[in-house]
């Protein structure tokens, strides 16, 4: 059953305002988002028509924007990277780190999306394979799966990356499987000082190259006797890294880690209310115990914490790294599996898989259960000039 309410309710009815408001300020990639989520299953990108093989039912389906920021979008994209994902889970525990950029570092982020964005995930997958690889430690070569996300759940930019993880690695010597102790992986403490420690290096560097940009309340940061400060600050801070409990083997991860690498800022199910020019939904305060609270925004305000995190063209927010990096991965994976002494065709791959997300493209009648059938083609309404890109990454 879809949402009463949806994002693009709230852009329909208050996006030309929002527009108008933010004219200055509003880039390319927030509009295109703005349009692309509004058209979404409209006639504006036309559709097909499906029939009940059956009883003869007929409905028009239309086409989705595919935007990676669209809420309706992210069931079936789940879905087809699940599926991708499936034959390269291990047999072995996995484990869940969270690294966190601290306020004065995100506001840079922020200003420099993709710039600083590309650090935190070097930063954060640096910190993990090096610490890993130290012999006091693990002693093995990692492999590591990396999302961004830069919201909480009130919406504001909180850039963090998700990091799982196979507990464990080939040895250095690439001769033997090295595990992780049962329920423990890596030190945090040791972790958060490294982490800050590269990220700061990086983002000295990009600042020395001078691909850093500052405007606003930051444009003092341009002067480098300032941003020397800045980077000070960020020393004596304390950095966040997370680890989380380890949550089994294969038939539980890949659900687990879908759920977190196709998410957006927030989705239709939390919306509560649009009334009288504002949007109420539901949120989980952390500092509280993650008791469940009720927002309520002034339309334009929601637009704009929303369209906060968009992504820049091209940008990817799922990284792979260690033995799972895209180079060598399925090399990498034999290696693995025989090191593990199991053999490809022992995986239990039926194990790791979930039923579809209830939003997923699924061609059922919707009266009697039986299978649609597409029998013609809803084309684009007459009115459409601006083409949609398929933007999944």
């Amino acid at each position: 059953m879809a949402p009463a309410l949806e994002v693009a309710d709230v852009f329909r009815r208050h996006g030309d305002a929002f527009r108008q408001a933010y004219a200055g300020r509003l880039g390319r990639v927030e509009r295109r988002v703005m349009g692309a989520i509004t058209a979404c299953r409209t006639a504006v990108l036309g559709g097909h028509v499906e029939q009940c093989d059956a009883c003869g039912t007929t409905r028009i389906a239309y086409n989705s924007c595919r935007n990676r920021h669209c809420p309706k979008c992210q069931g079936p994209a789940r879905a087809e990277w699940q599926a991708d994902r499936q034959a390269e889970l291990l047999p072995v525990p996995y484990f869940h780190v969270v690294f966190t950029l601290p306020a004065p570092a995100a506001e840079i982020a922020f200003q420099n999306k993709a710039i600083v964005y590309a650090i935190l995930f070097r930063s954060a997958a640096e910190t993990l394979t090096t610490i890993a690889a130290d012999p006091k430690h693990l002693g093995a070569r990692i492999g590591v799966t990396a999302v961004l996300h830069t919201w909480g759940q009130n919406l504001h930019h909180h850039p963090h990356v998700h990091c799982v993880v196979p507990g464990g690695g080939p040895s250095l010597d690439r001769t033997r499987w090295v595990a992780c102790r049962p329920g423990f992986f890596l030190p945090v403490r040791v972790l958060s000082r490294l982490f800050r420690r590269l990220f700061l290096r990086g983002l000295r560097d990009a600042y020395d190259a001078g691909t850093l940009g500052f405007f606003g309340d930051l444009a003092g940061l341009a002067d480098p006797v300032v941003f020397a400060k800045r980077l000070d600050q960020l020393r004596q801070t304390e950095w966040v890294v997370y680890a989380k409990p380890p949550f089994g083997g294969p038939k539980h991860v890949l659900g687990y880690l879908s759920r977190y690498t196709h998410r957006v800022a927030i989705a239709n199910s939390r919306l509560i209310s649009l009334a009288d020019g504002k949007v109420s939904f539901s949120w989980k305060d952390y500092r509280h115990n993650g008791k469940s609270k009720v927002m309520t925004l002034h339309a334009e305000e929601f637009i704009r914490r929303f369209l906060l995190h968009s992504l820049p063209d091209g940008f990817h927010r799922i990284r792979h790294y260690g033995f799972l990096a895209n180079g060598a991965r399925s090399d990498n994976l034999d290696l693995c599996r025989q090191l593990l002494a199991i053999q490809h065709a022992s995986l239990d791959k039926g194990a790791a898989a979930e039923p579809p997300p209830l939003n997923a493209d699924v061609s059922v009648c919707p009266r009697c259960g039986g299978p649609m059938r597409r029998i013609d083609v809803v084309p684009r309404a007459s009115d459409h000039r601006q083409p949609f890109r398929c933007d999944t990454s």
